[in-house]
């Protein structure tokens, strides 16, 4: 990706809570068709970036371009950014007294006011894709743990982002409903969508993403191609961490 569009560009992150420091020095490009991987153990601010990604933590220095816009400061309109730089969460954040289909028709046609019908037929079209047409008419109640996310991924597809950022989507499924989930993103990949991804699902990373970027308390480690990554890991602690997971087998 030589040529590749700089979509975001990190530098020199900073951010804290109180006294104690989670982010510390981060630089990153993202380019545009890119899936990046962040992996790392827990705590270690994976999510937390992709939070300040989307404007949902304030950072307390460095810069976040977006397609060379800077997103750092009070007049910076995030409700304009995030139409570019969508975000599924670990716990979908559904509205439980919408439908499906309201649920995702919310965003396209409350904040950025576009026509009904051309909206409706991407967003059917969009359910179809993720085999759960037949349900846009449910509650969330009535849905798995695995449909609920993958109409948080249709309802994050459906506002047209450039970028998606996803924040441990498989954490809070059970086993059998990751695949279902994970299949959706790989064919988004697949697809060129930009992605970046925090997961614990080591074969996943190592079959969807372009890079692996590896964090431990607060710092990227390492950043290199997947294959590179799990077979000759750079740095002992990207070696540790990997000798906690058999990722050979999933």
């Amino acid at each position: 990706m030589e040529n590749a569009e700089i979509l975001l560009n990190v530098q020199g992150l900073q951010k804290f809570y109180g006294d104690r420091q989670v982010l510390d020095g981060i630089n990153l490009q993202v380019m545009r068709g890119e899936v990046t991987v962040i992996l790392g153990p827990s705590g270690c601010g994976k999510s937390t970036f992709l939070r300040c990604l989307n404007g949902l933590e304030p950072v307390q220095g460095g810069t976040i371009q977006y397609q060379g816009q800077e997103l750092i400061g009070t007049d910076v309109n995030w409700r304009e950014i995030r139409q570019h730089i969508g975000m599924v969460f670990q716990n979908y954040e559904l509205f439980p007294h919408m439908t499906v289909i309201d649920n995702i028709l919310l965003g396209p046609l409350k904040v950025q006011k576009r026509d009904a019908k051309e909206v409706l037929e991407q967003a059917e079209a969009l359910l179809d894709r993720v085999g759960l047409l037949e349900r846009r008419n449910d509650y969330p109640r009535q849905l798995s743990g695995g449909q609920k996310q993958r109409i948080a991924i249709v309802r994050a597809l459906c506002m047209n982002p450039e970028i998606i950022l996803f924040d441990e989507v498989t954490a809070s499924l059970d086993p059998e409903m990751v695949r279902e989930v994970l299949d959706v993103i790989l064919e988004l990949a697949n697809q060129g969508m930009t992605m970046l991804i925090v997961t614990h699902e080591m074969g996943f990373a190592r079959s969807v993403g372009d890079r692996i970027v590896f964090m431990d308390q607060g710092k990227i480690c390492e950043i290199a191609e997947p294959e590179k990554f799990f077979t000759e890991p750079a740095t002992e602690r990207a070696q540790h961490f990997l000798n906690m997971f058999d990722y050979n087998k999933l």
